[in-house]
């Protein structure tokens, strides 16, 4: 491991949007233009450097270290920082240039840009801090800027409300990733993180609390913080509630913000790799997020909520994945996550207007044929759909991670990885078997193709990705051999699972195809599964009851309190 660094480009990354946040407090309060060209001249030099930083670390892949002389403030250079830099001044400089125009009607703007300009370098401070104490300032200056983001327009009740809502939650997220740091340092005597994780590698289990590892100890403190801010179940509803903020704001938290969770993790997993059991609760928690969050995306009939709930599921799938192993996996769905998640809310205003004016409901066939005069569209056999649903999206997954190369069977990671491929693929088919079409073969033949190309040219991407992000290979073994599951469990799960989907999809194609009335619409069990969705699984009721026991104990207490 190299200490020194040659350049100070790092720190420029950091430094440059504070010096944008500073100067934009002595232009003109009425000067918008000067304020809108300085944040995103600013702005676009920070990404130049971050991509410039990380093509210098490509052409010397060697981590480097730059200390400020005191016990924090310094800087780490290595593959997950290299990255996450230019990923978030990407994400920043798209947001700088979308909020010139629609921020221009707002009061407060050059305010805007101040926060927006604290946000992403605070954000930049986290990535490529290089001590614990560096890492806590911008962990919780994070959580703070984003309250005032939040609630920049300070007429809505209902932005401020939950602005505080999401700062509860976030100062929750801050105390374990405290406490680990406290823990860390106790037992090692260093802040600084590559010495930290160096001892860590030599000595493992040298350390106990309270009777378990230190490192299953610290683990779960970390993944604690990490579920509070990338809104892991129960700890996920006030991300689908800040739609109140302005859109440019909603766009870099689901973008960048809420993904602090899965960037912690990969920085701890030095630590990771030795608390397997940590890893197995990070996986069950991301399951269930994943789930939930998918289940309410489809139920919203708002928007920005429904992509909210969007981005809860796919946190969840990213800690699916640091839960088996895929650590840099994590990280390329991380990047891919904010691009296409920062343009939906981005987009999400064009999308309502045009909605306006074309609703999008399909007509009936006799409409289609008599008044529009094309021919009715028809569909494939539900029984060869159904075959090509089940089997096209396996095939094309084994073979793609075939043509990779590597162990990957061996690996009970990329199995549960295949799982989740292999039901999305199902899902698009199944989609566009409902769709119906004019030439229901072409349809399908293009979307098979496309599925085709998309994952393999994913599976590649993502060998690459893994490769430079962890070129030990000592180390991504350790890390998928702390991941792994008992294979007397794993085994027969798998077995379960594949039949269970298998007679699922095949039951759902015959439901189509024969048109079947649903009867059981109005049954008890069906209503009761409505309910539970509608009202989001009931845990915002939940939250709101424990606020008001405790706020009628304290009332009680005060009451009793007179009297001592």
């Amino acid at each position: 491991m190299t200490l020194s660094i040659d350049g100070l480009m790092p720190s420029c990354i950091v430094s440059v949007p504070m010096l944008s946040a500073l100067l934009i407090t002595f232009v003109p309060f009425r000067a918008q233009r000067r304020v809108a060209r300085l944040s995103v001249g600013m702005s676009a030099l920070t990404f130049i450097l971050s991509a410039a930083l990380l093509f210098s670390y490509v052409a010397n892949p060697r981590p480097q270290w730059l200390s400020s002389g005191w016990a924090w403030g310094s800087l780490y250079l290595d593959p997950l920082s290299s990255v996450m830099a230019i990923a978030v001044a990407g994400i920043s400089l798209v947001v700088h240039v979308y909020a010139v125009r629609y921020m221009a009607e707002e009061p407060g703007y050059a305010r805007f840009y101040t926060l927006l300009d604290l946000m992403t370098g605070t954000i930049l401070l986290m990535v490529s801090a290089g001590d614990l104490i560096t890492l806590l300032v911008a962990w919780h200056l994070i959580g703070v800027l984003l309250y005032f983001l939040l609630g920049h327009d300070l007429e809505r009740p209902a932005a401020q409300r939950y602005a505080f809502w999401t700062f509860f939650t976030y100062r929750i997220g801050d105390l374990p990733l405290i406490l680990a740091a406290v823990l860390l340092y106790k037992a090692y005597g260093t802040f600084s993180l590559p010495e930290l994780f160096e001892r860590i590698a030599a000595t493992p289990d040298a350390y106990l609390v309270f009777g378990m590892p230190l490192t299953i100890a610290v683990g779960l403190l970390v993944a604690l913080s990490a579920f509070a801010r990338s809104a892991q179940f129960p700890l996920h509803t006030w991300l689908p509630y800040t739609m109140e903020g302005p859109t440019p704001v909603s766009a870099l938290m689901h973008a960048g913000i809420v993904n602090a969770g899965g960037f912690v993790i990969n920085r701890f997993a030095p630590v990771l790799m030795h608390a397997g059991a940590v890893l197995h609760l990070v996986f069950a928690v991301g399951l269930v997020t994943a789930v939930m969050g998918s289940i309410l995306m489809l139920t919203q009939n708002d928007i920005k909520k429904s992509l909210g709930y969007s981005t809860m599921g796919q946190m969840g799938f990213m800690f699916v994945e640091c839960g088996v192993g895929a650590f840099s996996l994590a990280i390329y769905h991380l990047i891919a996550h904010g691009l296409f998640k920062g343009t939906l809310f981005l987009g999400a205003g064009s999308v309502i207007s045009d909605a306006r004016k074309q609703d999008g409901v399909p007509h009936d066939d006799v409409y289609t044929f008599v008044v529009e005069r094309k021919p009715v569209a028809s569909r494939l056999p539900w029984m060869l759909a159904a075959l090509v649903t089940v089997v096209v999206p396996f095939l094309v997954l084994g073979l793609s991670r075939w043509l990779v190369g590597g162990n990957f069977v061996g690996q009970q990671g990329a199995i549960i990885l295949l799982f989740f491929g292999w039901a999305t693929g199902a899902q698009l088919l199944f989609s566009t078997y409902r769709l119906r079409a004019e030439n229901p073969w072409r349809t399908m033949a293009m979307i098979v193709l496309s599925l085709a190309i998309v994952v393999a040219g994913y599976t590649l991407i993502e060998r690459a990705f893994d490769l430079f992000m962890y070129p030990d290979r000592a180390i991504r073994e350790r890390i998928y051999a702390a991941a792994s599951i008992p294979p007397a469990i794993f085994d027969p799960l798998v077995a379960i699972l594949t039949l269970a989907i298998v007679a699922g999809w095949f039951a759902t194609y015959y439901t189509v195809a024969t048109g079947k009335p649903r009867s059981a619409d109005t049954s008890p069990a069906r209503l009761a599964l409505y309910s539970l969705v509608s009202r989001e699984f009931y845990a915002a009721d939940v939250y709101a009851l424990l606020a008001q026991t405790v706020l009628a104990l304290s009332k009680r207490m005060n009451v009793w309190s007179r009297w001592l």
